[in-house]
């Protein structure tokens, strides 16, 4: 790695880090450059096991010797060294995760190599909210399931938030963006999969039912809170699925809800195999 001290701001490989804010990211959706930003050690490590590459990296002196053992294999990537008041004034808040790297966006895969080899896979309709969707990244990772996969409209993934609220986890998991509904029906049809919309529907089925003799392959759908899911995205499934709830409560925030479903349709085969000694 090559430690460069910053003594100006108007560095040019120091541009990919500017104005990281919130509200300036969220003008933002998978930038042209190609790059996205992993915040913490733990992160940057989780992208570095992935495969990810690095253009550079951008952390407090006192994070260096954390942060060099990942980067033995990129002697020629830049790491850039400041003082906390520095990286503040350059990414616009307060770095207090002490690391920051700009990574190569790796190419997205065929949805149809996503589906070849899996039994479960969440579908995301439309969430805007890159919390939600870092926590069910987060679910789908620690439940067992195989793959995600976003509709056009829905929140980057590698937005920074997502995949800090993920722990990672967006790094880990096959994910890709599909086609519009027609297209993706057919292609989830070809391979197998029974589309399970979680719905606040007349005609919707208690998930413990439908949990109670699952298809082999299921694709759960998932839609934004509020708007919930489409007309197309109901036409698209097979079953309508609502998780019983209590006291006046008529849903769980989304996040929660993936992870309950997730947990009632799981592959327990999967889960036992991967939880024995």
């Amino acid at each position: 790695m090559q430690i460069v001290p910053i003594t100006d701001l108007g560095v040019d490989g120091l541009s990919d880090y500017a104005r990281l804010t919130d509200v300036a990211l969220r003008r933002v959706s998978e930038p042209a450059g190609g790059l996205y930003i992993a915040e913490s050690h733990k992160v940057i490590a989780r992208a570095l096991a992935a495969g990810h590459a690095p253009r550079s990296v951008l952390l407090q002196e006192q994070w260096l010797p954390d942060v060099a053992p990942l980067l033995e294999k990129f002697p020629d990537v830049p790491v850039y060294v400041g003082s906390s008041a520095v990286l503040e004034s350059l990414t616009g808040y307060h770095m207090h995760r002490g690391a920051l790297a700009a990574m190569q966006r790796p190419e997205l895969p065929a949805m149809v190599d996503l589906l070849e080899h899996a039994t479960r896979i969440v579908i995301l309709e439309d969430i805007v909210d890159h919390t939600n969707v870092g926590a069910i990244f987060r679910s789908v990772a620690g439940l067992g399931a195989d793959a995600v996969l976003i509709t056009p409209r829905c929140a980057d993934p590698l937005y920074r938030r997502s995949v800090r609220v993920s722990m990672g986890t967006v790094l880990q998991v096959p994910w890709t963006r599909m086609p519009e509904w027609p297209e993706a029906r057919r292609l989830l049809g070809a391979a197998g999969f029974h589309v399970a919309a979680l719905a606040l529907d007349d005609r919707a089925i208690s998930l413990d039912e439908f949990s109670a003799n699952p298809p082999a392959r299921i694709a759960l759908t998932l839609g934004a809170e509020g708007d919930g899911l489409s007309t197309a995205a109901l036409d698209a499934a097979d079953s309508l699925v609502t998780i019983p709830m209590l006291h006046g409560v008529d849903s769980l925030n989304v996040a929660s809800a993936s992870a309950v479903a997730l947990w009632a349709v799981r592959d327990r085969r999967v889960l036992e195999h991967t939880s024995r000694p």
